[in-house]
């Protein structure tokens, strides 16, 4: 057995864990918790945020239609503090309703947004607001079924919704659902435990992908809204850190070069 001990709400605890060599899933092993990346690490740093209250709360808006426009208006290709100043701007112009044009949408999406001091603009602004014009529409008379996949699946009939953000609608208006957010970095920790075949995509395999990570989420206990936070919010740091130290890297070269 392996014991990892931490600092939470003003008191010591510890978390008991199998052996390092023992398997969670058939040929992956638990690995230690103080090695970046092993399912014991990430049990491990999803027992302290439970303990501490953090990733449990994931809700962007106070209704659905809400909640589909700020996933909806964020994703792929868009960094999140302009994917929420763009849901913030929505939402206070009262635009979130049944009878919203695109045309409306796109001329609010098209005014610059303001961030430390330069102005930046939202992008794929028509697409986006033909997409979401039909969304509010047709949740006008929408009700949400009480089983989560269910729910998700129809999410994933309206315009512009794929799966992935079907997902995320449903993962954080209920943290106890059993979907997952497939996006890149959910991806990269899959294949690196290997949990992820890589020729397996969410664009062909996305039912798959999402059992084999549900599978995982149970067998360390933690729930799969929970694991797919922690993840999403650890990759994400880390890239950061890595373009970082690769610019740094290339500075360097640049210097050592010009000095000969």
């Amino acid at each position: 057995m392996q014991t990892m001990y931490a600092h939470i709400a003003g008191e010591f605890r510890e978390l008991t864990l199998p052996p390092v060599h023992e398997e969670v899933l058939p040929g992956l092993p638990w690995g230690a918790f103080d090695e970046l990346m092993t399912p014991a690490y990430w049990r491990g740093q999803a027992w302290q945020h439970t303990e501490s209250g953090t990733f449990c709360d994931f809700r962007l808006g106070r209704t659905l239609q809400e909640e589909v426009a700020a996933c909806l208006l964020g994703g792929w290709g868009m960094p999140a503090e302009l994917a929420l100043a763009a849901y913030s701007r929505v939402r206070e112009k009262d635009m979130l309703r049944a009878g919203t044009t695109a045309q409306e949408l796109e001329e609010v999406l098209s005014e610059p947004f303001t961030f430390h001091g330069r102005a930046r603009k939202y992008r794929f602004i028509r697409q986006k607001a033909k997409y979401l014009s039909g969304c509010l529409q047709r949740l006008h008379s929408f009700t949400p079924p009480d089983d989560d996949i269910v729910f998700r699946d129809q999410l994933n009939e309206l315009p512009g919704i794929g799966l992935k953000t079907a997902s995320w609608i449903v993962r954080n208006l209920r943290p106890q659902s059993e979907v997952a957010i497939l996006d890149i970095h959910i991806l990269r920790v899959g294949q690196h435990l290997g949990l992820f075949p890589e020729e397996w995509q969410p664009e062909t395999h996305y039912r798959k992908l999402e059992a084999r990570f549900i599978a995982f989420a149970r067998a360390i206990d933690v729930s799969a809204a929970t694991l797919d936070g922690l993840m999403w919010d650890h990759m994400r740091q880390l890239s950061v850190i890595m373009r970082k130290v690769q610019v740094q890297a290339a500075e360097q070269l640049d210097l050592f070069g010009n000095a000969h």
